[in-house]
């Protein structure tokens, strides 16, 4: 075999590389140096260089003990992670990244970034990426970590200008005030004995609170299964919200985060959990500042004894909102989705019996515990029962998050809470679920918005991301955005996801669809991908061909 030598005739290969090593634990400091811990180490090395070199590879996988192909494998499957080659030349200091997802594109996003990139702006690399959570305000641009809403080139350049590249610390309510309006009493009350485990667990069953991620599994069946596993067991809280068009999350953590928290605690005090995980998207940038501040004031001050609470940072893979796969990405490995079973309740973060929720559902566990069941469940239109946030965006004339009840039809949510469509626009048609929910023309925009009540017309609601669209939209090329996104985002794992959503982009991106041989495709799709990505992807397209036929005549 040929070996290939150096400029000094040295045999390259794994030879330790002193300087950068020495660099490399000088930037990570005392922080452990645990294999769960490999992609905060790697988030420090990109924050500092702005890229991770071959040699940055190498003298990491010395310094945490792994094998150099393990951290490589581990840094390139993260979208935010610049790994270079050998001699690859490092992109600039600074970038600015355009969100190029449904709604942004509706609202110019090709424009922004061609407008942007004929700038030619001195050390700023301009980035097309996927949706980056506020929707409600596109087009956006996100200038560093700095995000720009309803952002143009004028925007964008004064942010360069200025030097403003890093996202503010949201103003919410902070651990004294939330504290000193009752907040955590609750959760005293349960550590104190003044309500049973089995009592809370209960009354959640009769809540009809479900997992407001997207699954739609009940709650408090979810809290029974993981109380009856044996200890050790975890608690995991999903804030990865990747899917187009939703930011339900990230609005009440700006708002509120120790209402998230303190249920949290409470999960965590009712199934006899050991540690909780708490898995933050991370382009909530200045989510993670509050978040990082407001743990650590509440660990310097607890209302009772706590837990250790693990605070993981995403980096940028839609497929960490499956449970299995962020479950992989928290022990610091790549984001692939786990077969099933065993299931996470009983084989989950580090072998251990798991309780994975999203955020959403633990901000209302304060609510329903201290106000009894009824006061959640009783709410719902057209005989479903209780509360959703739907993250509207799109042509309405207020997107935003709106709290409503469960069961709302497409038509009221407008009408109601949306204060209609923009001037101009006509109602022709929504995502009710954001990419993957599939596409609803507005002839049936009068059917319950729920957990179930999709499905019979090849939709699902998911984590409730409204995309609304006009007559000035077209559901064949939002089809097209949702699956470039859904190829992007593949883990590649499985062939028929990989292979499937590539095949379809390109026959999508025809004038003339070959529908048969597309409904062919989705149908392989849907039977073989081993997780919800790669069978769900085909929907919109599915919904496009059979609910919008007079644009492909």
């Amino acid at each position: 075999m040929k070996r290939t030598r150096g400029k000094k005739g040295r045999v390259e290969g794994r030879t330790t590389p002193h300087k950068s090593l020495a660099d490399i634990r000088q930037i990570l400091g005392d922080a452990p140096r645990t294999r769960d811990m490999l992609i905060e180490n790697l988030h420090k090395i990109q924050d500092h260089y702005h890229h991770i070199s071959n040699r940055h590879i190498l003298a990491l996988s010395i310094d945490m003990s792994l094998p150099m192909a393990e951290v490589y494998e581990t840094a390139t499957f993260y979208h935010h992670f610049d790994v270079l080659k050998e001699n690859e030349t490092p992109p600039p200091s600074k970038t600015v990244r355009v969100c190029d997802s449904l709604t942004c594109e509706m609202f110019g996003a090709k424009t922004l970034l061609q407008q942007l990139e004929s700038e030619n702006i001195d050390d700023v690399r301009i980035q097309a990426v996927p949706c980056v959570g506020r929707c409600h305000a596109a087009p956006v641009a996100v200038v560093g970590t700095n995000p720009i809403e309803t952002a143009d080139t004028t925007k964008v350049k004064t942010a360069i200008d200025n030097n403003a590249f890093e996202d503010s610390e949201p103003d919410c309510i902070s651990f004294v005030e939330y504290k000193k309006n009752g907040g955590y009493q609750l959760l005293v009350d349960c550590v104190e004995g003044k309500f049973e485990r089995e009592n809370i667990i209960s009354l959640l069953e009769d809540s009809n609170l479900r997992g407001l991620g997207g699954a739609g599994f009940p709650t408090g069946r979810k809290w029974r299964i993981l109380s009856e596993q044996p200890k050790p067991k975890m608690v995991a809280i999903n804030i990865d919200e990747g899917e187009p068009g939703t930011f339900k999350d990230r609005v009440y953590l700006e708002q509120d985060p120790h209402r998230f928290i303190e249920g949290t605690l409470i999960a965590h005090w009712a199934t006899d959990a050991d540690k909780i995980y708490i898995y933050l998207r991370d382009e909530y940038a200045g989510c993670r500042k509050a978040l990082e501040k407001e743990l650590e004031l509440l660990k310097q001050d607890p209302p009772c004894e706590l837990p250790e609470i693990f605070l993981r940072r995403g980096a940028g893979a839609y497929i960490c909102g499956e449970e299995s796969a962020m479950i992989e990405s928290i022990e610091g490995k790549r984001g692939m989705p786990r077969l099933r079973p065993p299931y996470v309740a009983q084989v989950g973060l580090f072998g251990h019996p798991t309780l994975e929720q999203n955020m959403e559902s633990m901000h209302w566990i304060r609510d329903i515990i201290s106000n009894g069941p009824e006061w959640f469940s009783n709410n719902g239109r057209h005989d479903r029962k209780g509360l959703r946030s739907f993250s509207v965006s799109g042509r309405v004339q207020k997107p935003g998050v709106h709290l409503a009840p469960a069961g709302i039809t497409m038509q009221e949510l407008v009408d109601e809470y949306c204060g209609g469509m923009l001037e101009g626009h006509d109602f022709y048609g929504y995502f009710p679920g954001g990419a993957s929910g599939g596409i609803l023309p507005a002839s049936l925009a009068n059917i319950p918005l729920d957990f179930d009540t999709l499905q019979p017309y090849g939709c699902f609601i998911g984590s409730a991301a409204i995309v609304v669209l006009s007559d000035k939209d077209s559901a064949k090329q939002m089809a097209l955005n949702a699956m470039r996104f859904f190829e992007d985002e593949s883990c590649g794992q499985c062939t028929p996801c990989r292979v499937g959503t590539a095949k379809a982009v390109k026959l999508m991106e025809k004038d003339d669809w070959d529908q048969a041989l597309l409904e062919e495709l989705s149908t392989a799709m849907v039977d073989a991908s081993i997780c919800g990505l790669g069978q769900a992807a085909p929907n919109p397209l599915r919904c496009a061909m059979k609910y919008f036929p007079e644009e492909f005549k």
